[in-house]
């Protein structure tokens, strides 16, 4: 069982590794925004409010790294649409649409608890 493999402290927990995957603020919104399809950078940065240009490039430079995010040739021939569009691969589309697409309706579901002012103990 997957419980029993996380002992508490271990620096090898399965669930810090899934951790490790939305440990950065714009790594999460960049899988969910591709979960809609294949995507251009520049379209990526007009979806995407608030997120640089640098930012979204680390971001989908790591994405890649991690082989969430696969980085494909156009197919588009029309020589306004030149380059690469982004995608999720099999794995970026198994977290994405799963522990992902799931986290974020636990914080829809909890908006008014996590938003709201802290509980003092």
């Amino acid at each position: 069982m997957i419980e029993e493999s996380c002992q508490t402290f271990v620096s090898d927990c399965h669930v810090r590794v899934a951790a490790e995957l939305i440990r950065h603020t714009w790594d999460p919104v960049v899988l969910s925004t591709l979960r809609l399809g294949p995507t251009r950078r520049n379209e990526l940065l007009l979806r995407i409010t608030g997120v640089s240009d640098k930012v979204l490039t680390q971001a989908l430079q790591r994405l890649q790294a991690r082989g969430l995010v696969i980085k494909v040739r156009s197919t588009e021939r029309s020589s306004e649409h030149p380059g690469a569009v982004y995608q999720l691969s099999p794995l970026g589309e198994s977290f994405a649409n799963g522990p992902l697409a799931q986290l974020a309706h636990w914080a829809v579901d909890n908006q008014a608890e996590l938003t709201g002012p802290p509980t003092t103990s």
